[in-house]
């Protein structure tokens, strides 16, 4: 089975598939044609993606918005609207490089285990047979992270959370962080999904708040870096923060050249994106990159030999149909609600994906 061959500015791609993998051809003025492995790793805010059903167990924000008799009138039509939206975006992502789209995704925003099941069950992506990572978080508005996975590509083995408790604010609950290790075409990966405090309050009431999240994924990386100190890990997630932020650029000090990562550091290929101007979310007037995937040092390769998987590129998935075309977001995230009315969008994030690659052995 072969596929359209597929141009970029600088190489020339054909895709083929061999059983559960395909395999990318690249031609460059350096090296002949060469085989690789693909795999295409993603997070997308999925902007309260919330059942019509309160669970009486629980004392959550925004529950009672998103029931037919809340201020939102969240029913069962804009329910089965939503996830028709969100999947479909999903199938589209990574298709440039793999028909298979998305080999492992972080979410974030999402409510329950219920809403991801009936995620992964539309007729847009039910054939990739995504299977779902995920714990209830302490968070006051009721949403946690997760992460889907297509079986042909990750195998799990095992996963686990991490409560962000700060010093003097015993009342203070927000998402749990992710840990999710297995092997990803048979090599050892570990994803972290976050979703870092917000901003709101303003930035010297919450930014130490995101501070102490970084700090709290830094803990994690460096646990995993004490039996693997080459481990291959990919944080991803929403963190309310751009890539110069001090939680970001002071904490987990990560480059934004991979010619720059020491054999310890991190890599930040969102940070480029950032200097373009290039953003995730819109907000007053401008852009921000919430959004960001970074890598450790594991996933490097300067030689760019890969003889491992390692990174290939980035990018903020913000398609045409995934953009606003009118009223008060235009040109911004085609969100689901603009304030109280109903407009039939996705998600105000656009998700954001890197491209791994891996010479065929």
């Amino acid at each position: 089975m072969s596929l359209p061959v597929l141009q970029n500015a600088k190489n020339k791609f054909l895709l083929t598939v061999s059983y559960a993998v395909f395999f990318v051809f690249i031609s460059n003025n350096i090296n002949a044609q060469k085989e690789f492995e693909v795999a295409c790793i993603g997070f997308y805010n999925q902007e309260n993606l919330f059942d019509t059903i309160v669970d009486p167990d629980t004392n959550k924000i925004l529950q009672d918005d998103f029931t037919p008799k809340g201020p939102k009138n969240w029913d069962s039509k804009k329910y089965k609207e939503k996830l028709e939206n969100m999947s479909f975006a999903i199938s589209k992502m990574g298709l440039e490089s793999t028909p298979d789209g998305m080999a492992v995704l972080g979410l974030a925003e999402i409510e329950n285990r219920l809403v991801l099941e009936d995620l992964v069950a539309q007729e847009a992506i039910k054939e990739r047979d995504y299977q779902i990572v995920h714990y209830d978080s302490p968070d006051r508005r009721g949403i946690d992270v997760a992460l889907l996975y297509n079986p042909k590509y990750f195998q799990l083995e095992s996963s686990k959370t991490f409560t962000l408790k700060i010093d003097g604010m015993d009342d203070f609950y927000t998402r749990d962080q992710l840990l999710v290790s297995g092997n990803l075409l048979g090599e050892r990966m570990h994803f972290i999904v976050c979703h870092w405090p917000s901003r709101r309050g303003g930035e010297k009431r919450s930014g130490p708040l995101r501070v102490a999240a970084a700090e709290l994924t830094m803990q994690i990386m460096d646990s995993i870096r004490v039996a693997e100190p080459d481990a291959k890990i990919i944080m991803m997630g929403d963190l309310n923060d751009d890539p110069v932020s001090k939680s970001v650029k002071k904490v987990m000090k990560p480059m934004a050249k991979p010619q720059e990562v020491e054999s310890t550091g991190l890599f930040n290929p969102m940070a480029d994106l950032y200097t373009k101007g290039i953003g995730s979310l819109g907000y007053n007037d401008g852009w921000n990159l919430f959004d960001q995937m970074i890598l450790s040092s594991g996933l490097i390769d300067k030689d760019k030999t890969y003889n491992d998987f390692g990174y290939y590129s980035v990018k903020v998935f913000n398609e045409p149909f995934l953009i606003a075309q009118e009223g008060q977001y235009k040109n911004y995230p085609h969100r689901t609600y603009s304030r109280s009315e109903y407009i039939h969008g996705y998600s105000d994030h656009f998700p954001v994906y890197v491209t791994l690659l891996r010479a065929k052995k």
